[in-house]
């Protein structure tokens, strides 16, 4: 889904940011007509089984991983989206 999301991007001549780590919870793109640009977009659950899985966490240490260190993460307007 990454290559897909970023081709479509630079078909268009847009750039966004991606979170390393979480390409399979990739599930589209947002446009943001507040900053001008497209975010990508991630589900909250697949980025949590990415930590699971990848990284070997419990749940609970993906939970809270993920709420420490990824979704209070900016970047500026191309900062992507995650989804409950």
């Amino acid at each position: 889904m990454r290559k897909l999301v970023n081709d479509w991007l630079t078909d268009i001549g847009e750039e966004s940011l991606f979170a390393d780590g979480f390409d399979d919870a990739i599930i589209g793109l947002s446009y943001d007509p507040l900053a001008d640009s497209y975010r990508v977009c991630y589900s909250i659950d697949k980025c949590y089984d990415c930590l699971v899985k990848d990284d070997e966490m419990s749940f609970d240490e993906a939970i809270e991983y993920f709420e420490y260190n990824v979704i209070g993460s900016y970047m500026g307007p191309k900062t992507p989206i995650f989804v409950i």
